[in-house]
């Protein structure tokens, strides 16, 4: 737990709420998960995935421990190009790539997944131009994962919209526009889905890509890539029993590969894990300004929002505890609201615990995982981010302003020829 006098010092220098990562825990969290996996398989590689935090940072602290980068933009390839990351080292996924984010992608040597049959006829111009390279990609699949009429996918879902459909043809297809052109060789599956995230899951989707392999791969096959949505630590506050661990994941995957594939020629097992590496490595601090009471019902004011913690609005209850300067602090229940106009900004409800005062401090955990990348400046600015240096902390990302949220090299701010009554 953080002192009064730590927070305050650490607010004081950057004049605002802030994420405050700690790099030990995202340390520990991929030499867990990369030991779970290396330990039972041979042939392992890890893509962090960058959507769910690309702070500078974090991506470089993990690349320096290893891990690839896993990106579903040209945005986010081109930060891991600016971050010095090998394009080699670079595994590009996502719905909608276009055809030059394609060709380049290609040129440089990155590993590039496609995902629909748009994708394909970049690959095969590419391919027709550079008959001397043997140009290697890997399809996203998809297939059916319903047990006994119950769908594993997230938000209840029956039917992924990503990848080629294997029931229907479309995985077929893609294989065999591939082959047209002599110099291109699909070399992997990709087996991405957002699910329950139970381990019977992961099993059946190692299983089902290397039979895909074994039927229409053969021998080139070079990887398996597995996906992320892996759970990572969670906080008490979720009330989830029974949640697998890296090691339960891993036995389940490496187990099936080689029962499927035989210990002789096994691939390159390809994990692109995210959550579950920076969710529990970063906090939110803010600060309270004001606790009021409506009608009975007691409310603190801080100067954040459910939108730096909560961005997706998940359900779970955030772990949360309060840093006062009162010794003499009492317990009550209370809702925490942040600096918004929208009535629902709340960063908990009906919380008991240290009843607040103005100047005290709210500490949220596990806010890692999309929240510096889906949470847009709405009313107040996006917060900066600290990290822990020993005692001290440095600054991985400054307090926006004005100048940075509407850049004058994006907007207007004038229109030309504008007149009360319209254009002249």
């Amino acid at each position: 737990m953080y002192s009064y006098e730590q927070l305050a010092a650490w607010r004081e220098r950057c004049q605002s709420s802030f994420f405050l990562l700690d790099p030990d825990r995202l340390r520990d969290n991929y030499e867990r998960f990369f030991r779970a996996f290396s330990s039972r398989y041979e042939k392992v590689s890890v893509g962090y995935s960058y959507k769910t935090n690309y702070l500078p940072y974090v991506c470089q602290c993990l690349h320096r421990m290893g891990a690839r980068a896993e990106v579903v933009s040209r945005l986010e390839y081109d930060l891991a190009l600016k971050l010095g990351v090998e394009p080699t080292a670079i595994i590009f996924n996502g719905p909608l790539k276009t055809a030059e984010d394609i060709r380049l992608a290609l040129e440089l040597g990155s590993l590039v997944n496609l995902d629909s049959l748009s994708e394909i006829a970049p690959v095969l111009a590419y391919a027709r131009q550079h008959p001397e390279q043997t140009v290697r990609v890997g399809l996203r699949v998809n297939f059916d994962l319903t047990r006994g009429g119950v769908s594993p996918l997230q938000n209840g879902y029956q039917v992924s919209r990503f990848g080629f459909c294997v029931e229907n043809g479309s995985f077929a297809q893609a294989l065999e526009c591939l082959a047209a052109v002599p110099n291109v060789r699909v070399t992997g599956l990709h087996g991405h889905f957002s699910t329950n995230r139970s381990v019977g899951v992961y099993r059946q989707i190692a299983r089902k890509l290397c039979r895909l392999a074994k039927a229409h791969l053969g021998e080139q096959l070079e990887f398996l890539d597995i996906g992320g949505g892996f759970y990572g630590e969670l906080p008490a506050t979720f009330g989830m029993v029974g949640v697998p661990s890296f090691d339960d994941y891993a036995s389940a995957i490496t187990s099936t590969l080689k029962e499927e594939l035989g210990e002789s020629s096994l691939p390159l097992l390809i994990l692109e894990p995210g959550i579950s590496l920076v969710a529990d490595a970063v906090e939110f601090i803010c600060q309270v300004v004001d606790v009021k009471e409506n009608r009975g019902e007691r409310f603190v004011l801080v100067d954040g929002s459910v939108h730096n913690i909560k961005p997706t609005m998940h359900a779970h209850q955030l772990p949360a505890s309060v840093v006062t300067r009162n010794r003499k602090a009492w317990e009550g229940t209370y809702h925490v609201v942040g600096y918004t106009c929208m009535e629902k900004d709340y960063l908990l409800q009906g919380f008991h615990g240290i009843v607040p005062e103005p100047g005290d401090f709210l500490v949220f955990g596990h806010t890692g995982a999309y929240t510096l990348v889906f949470n847009p400046p709405f009313i107040r600015e996006r917060p900066p981010v600290l990290v822990k240096a020993g005692r001290d902390v440095v600054v991985a990302r400054r307090k926006e302003t004005l100048a940075e949220f509407l850049p004058e090299s994006l907007y207007e701010f004038s229109i030309p020829g504008w007149q009360a009554g319209g254009y002249a």
